[in-house]
């Protein structure tokens, strides 16, 4: 969030949050649940012109430009030799901890990956490869899109941002003036909220916004009744493709909406895939 106040591009967000890094360094636990459960985090910055992959442990990183092709992320360090940008004690540290000999190449993946890990983080490995033949499947071969998680993301013209997710339908969403706000997407609030008590996390409550749970709620059927789960998966694919295409058809400039329409268009694709649910 701070790279995006702070930072006018890709280069700039990766500047903001290194140096964030490097002076506060990062910790605590990933969830409001009482069992610890922390990891060290990673990014993907991308902006019209460039995209940076950037890894971290501690107050120590490693970044790669994305010069071409596709790149996920999925709680693994995977940045090998290919360094562009680097924390200035970077190898120091991994030479002094005894995790690389100084001689020979430097991979920062390896260097700074537990030698065994929990098997909740070597379960990310998995997911980390389905993740890039997701890519793969999506991109059309090695080139066109990025992936955010479980998201994958494509830039196709400057204002207009793809987002489809495995669990859900594909929304478009175009960059004009007057957004309509999606409360349906929008996580509730609490007056007295468990992360804002001290001591925090007493405890819990339920952060899912509606459209989420409609997503958990389809789960649930496609695992208890097959038939009509499969039944609303092909509904949800027709309702998707006549988004693709009525994408392509802007794109290509065979369709011409108001702006106000554009102004809309997420909230009333949201509002559509609600309904099938």
């Amino acid at each position: 969030r701070l790279a995006l106040e702070r930072g006018s591009s890709a280069r700039q967000a990766l500047e903001v949050i290194t140096a964030l890094l490097e002076r506060h360094g990062q910790g605590g636990n990933c969830t409001e649940q009482p069992e610890p459960f922390v990891y060290h985090n990673t990014f993907l910055l991308a902006d019209r012109t460039e995209a940076w992959l950037l890894e971290t442990a501690g107050r120590y990183w490693a970044a790669q430009q994305i010069r071409e092709g596709s790149r996920n992320i999925s709680n693994q360090l995977s940045i090998g030799s290919d360094i562009t940008a680097e924390h200035p004690g970077l190898r120091e540290r991994a030479r002094s901890q005894g995790w690389w000999s100084g001689d020979g190449e430097f991979s920062f993946a390896r260097a700074f990956s537990l030698e065994r890990q929990p098997p909740r983080m070597e379960a990310a490995k998995a997911r980390l490869q389905a993740g890039r033949e997701l890519l793969r499947l999506h991109a059309g071969g090695d080139g066109g899109g990025t992936g955010m998680g479980d998201y994958f993301v494509r830039y196709i013209t400057p204002g207009i941002l793809l987002l489809p997710r495995p669990r859900s339908v594909f929304k478009p969403f175009v960059f004009v003036a007057g957004i309509k706000a999606v409360p349906q997407v929008r996580s509730p609030s609490f007056p007295q909220d468990p992360a804002r008590q001290i001591p925090r996390f007493r405890g819990s409550v339920d952060r899912r916004h509606e459209l989420y749970r409609r997503h958990q709620a389809a789960l649930e059927l496609m695992e208890r009744d097959p038939e009509r789960g499969q039944q609303l998966l092909q509904a949800l694919r027709e309702l998707e493709q006549q988004g693709l295409q009525g994408m392509q058809e802007l794109l290509q400039g065979t369709a011409s909406p108001r702006p106000e329409e554009l102004a809309d268009l997420f909230f009333d694709c949201v509002e559509a895939e609600m309904k099938f649910y």
